[in-house]
């Protein structure tokens, strides 16, 4: 191997190696350490009469050996826990959001052959797959990262790869009492609904955090009980329920066998004798699934869905109900929706980027044939609100909570 010259930048250093790499080692026959180890002798001789630190060494090293074995730049880019979203739109072009703002990265994969072979090892670490007849897959990274990839011809930019980065570290609700998403008032009648088994369902936009509120959530289910949860990627992380069984759907194989859909997940799961049921997200015809197990004894049951307010949540249910159920009136729809959701709190994304509680809303029944809601805590902004920064909290309304019997046998005496 030549030696470089002093004045040699990194990337012509890492050309180099790389070449030498492909060369002279078969690298079907190393494992991930002989190939490291390779790698990182081939960069310390490259650079040994350059002043490369041992930081730019070590960090050429594992560039080099994540563009061969790994995720290419976008280890990297998984590195950085500022980051919170990654929207790769073909090769190259990589944006990400940062602090709840979305920019453009100047980093491009090396060409769109580079990144469908990224897509493939993404996807097959969850044994799934993902070609030009089945181009649309969701997944998640070992790390427990969802991932959704887009193909073309579906896609006409190329390859789309959107990951929501997985936090190790499981919020709290002291943290998002601590970050003003909700207070501590709204909290606790939130922990004494859970402990007496009202069914609740956590509605907002995309990017809300939802997922975030339900984890936090689900840490007020008393320790004891069994547990079914129930999603298209896990990404729950409930860690003080002992009895927990966690379950996630597959999709069809490339002769469209071997799909396993929420609906066929909420099914079983009422054969695993559960005392409540988490099901990620509802989108579709399974909302009448998880209805009726609301509706069958399996109270205190949390669910999550897309809608822009707790009365928007109501009349999606009802689109997705009918989908899974043609022909069934629309007054027995709603009937069984007020009977089986209890509560509904709904986030939202406000205009400074923070997620906030904005409603927490009781379903009362139904009247005259439509569901009747019965507000408990709206946000209110203060006079210290501006456009760049929203300020203000939850208020509880003068409404009176109506549908007490589950605290009553629940034997919590506490006021809401």
């Amino acid at each position: 191997m030549s030696i470089i010259a002093k004045d040699v930048p990194r990337e012509e250093v890492t050309d180099g190696v790389k070449k030498y790499i492909n060369e002279n080692l078969n690298l079907n026959e190393l494992t991930d350490d002989e190939l490291y180890n390779a790698i990182e002798k081939a960069v310390k001789s490259k650079t040994r009469d350059t002043y490369m630190s041992i930081s730019e060494q070590v960090d050429i090293t594992e560039n080099i050996f994540s563009s061969i074995r790994g995720l290419g730049i976008l280890d990297i880019i998984m590195k950085d826990d500022t980051i919170t979203e990654v929207m790769i739109n073909g090769y190259d072009h990589i944006y990400v959001e940062k602090n709840g703002v979305v920019k453009r990265l100047g980093n491009k994969f090396e060409s769109k052959e580079r990144l469908e072979d990224i897509i493939q090892r993404i996807v097959s670490m969850a044994g799934r797959e993902v070609n030009q007849a089945n181009p649309i897959v969701d997944t998640r990274l070992p790390d427990g990262s969802r991932v959704n990839v887009v193909l073309p011809p579906v896609s006409l930019c190329g390859p789309v790869v959107t990951i929501r980065k997985f936090s190790s570290d499981v919020i709290s609700m002291d943290q998002l009492i601590k970050l003003g998403a909700i207070t501590a008032k709204a909290a606790e009648m939130l922990e004494i609904l859970v402990r007496a088994k009202y069914n609740i369902f956590i509605s907002g936009g995309t990017g809300s955090g939802k997922t975030t509120f339900l984890n936090a959530l689900s840490n007020f289910i008393p320790y004891n009980e069994r547990v079914i949860t129930i999603e298209d990627s896990a990404e729950l992380q409930i860690r003080k329920i002992e009895n927990l069984v966690s379950m996630e759907t597959r999709n069809a194989n490339s002769t469209g066998a071997g799909e396993i859909t929420i609906r066929d997940l909420i099914r079983s799961s009422l054969r695993m004798r559960p005392e409540r049921i988490i099901v990620g997200e509802v989108r579709g015809p399974e909302a009448l699934d998880m209805l009726q197990a609301m509706n069958t004894g399996h109270d205190g049951s949390l669910s999550t869905g897309h809608a822009n307010s707790a009365e928007d949540m109501m009349r999606r249910l009802e689109t997705m109900v009918l989908t899974g159920a043609e022909g069934l009136p629309l007054a027995a729809v709603r009937q069984q929706i007020a009977s089986a959701v209890d509560i509904v709190v709904h986030l939202s994304r406000m205009r400074d980027h923070s997620r906030k509680v904005t409603q927490i809303t009781e379903i009362i029944g139904t009247n005259n044939g439509e569901i009747v809601l019965n507000p408990l805590y709206d946000f209110a902004e203060n006079e210290y609100s501006t456009i760049e920064k929203v300020e203000g909290a939850l208020v509880r309304t003068e409404n009176k909570f109506i549908c007490d019997t589950k605290l009553k046998l629940s034997g919590i005496k506490n006021r809401i």
